[in-house]
């Protein structure tokens, strides 16, 4: 049987669909994959938080699985919506957002229509690179980036007191980021997995 040349090297996520061709003779088949994770896939997940770009023979040997079962368990992970995506970190300083700042948002109507209108005015803002609902006063929590103070100053102005069924807006500044960008945990499931054993 003639076999393939193994693909080496850095490979984007997009192109692992070729290393599904060259699996070798000794190429473990893939079990049936149930609704549960187990501990390939909590590994996979573990290492593309670390760095998404590692080819999948590369994520192959970090988990202890030959190179066709690795990239079948990440096509899985990504349409069971596990991994919704990857994306570059990029260092805000570098390109100038210095300010971080955490705004409160207190709407004056809570109905449903209203938080949805509200809502939707949010997600078309870039500079709002988070929103939560919360607990207390306040209906919405935002992480805004701008350049500086002055920035930030014309956006609240300008932009967010502008929002639809806003009343107020509380705002703190981020004087330095301890942690920042971290990978989820996944401690939980790997005691869940070993409990159920």
């Amino acid at each position: 049987m003639a076999l393939k040349k193994p693909i080496s090297g850095k490979t984007s996520v997009s192109n692992r669909a070729a290393v599904a061709s060259t699996a070798t003779a000794d190429a473990p088949a893939a079990e049936p994959h149930g609704s549960d994770l187990d501990r390939y896939d909590i590994a996979l997940l573990h290492e593309l938080q670390r760095d998404a770009r590692l080819s999948n023979i590369e994520l192959a040997s970090r988990i202890g699985l030959s190179a066709a079962p690795t990239w079948r368990r990440v096509k899985w992970l990504e349409e069971q919506g596990f991994i919704t995506g990857y994306r570059a970190e990029i260092d805000r300083r570098k390109i100038g957002l210095g300010v971080l700042a955490f705004v409160r948002v207190d709407a004056d109507r809570n109905t449903a229509a209203a938080t949805r209108q509200l809502e939707e005015a949010i997600r078309r803002i870039p500079e709002v690179i988070a929103c939560h609902y919360i607990s207390g006063s306040g209906t919405f929590e935002l992480e805004v980036m701008a350049t500086d103070l002055d920035a930030f100053s014309k956006f609240a102005q300008g932009t967010l007191l502008n929002l639809p069924h806003v009343k107020d807006l509380h705002t703190s500044f981020s004087l330095g980021e301890v942690k920042a960008g971290g990978a989820l945990p996944l401690g939980h499931l790997r005691a869940a997995r070993d409990g159920a054993r």
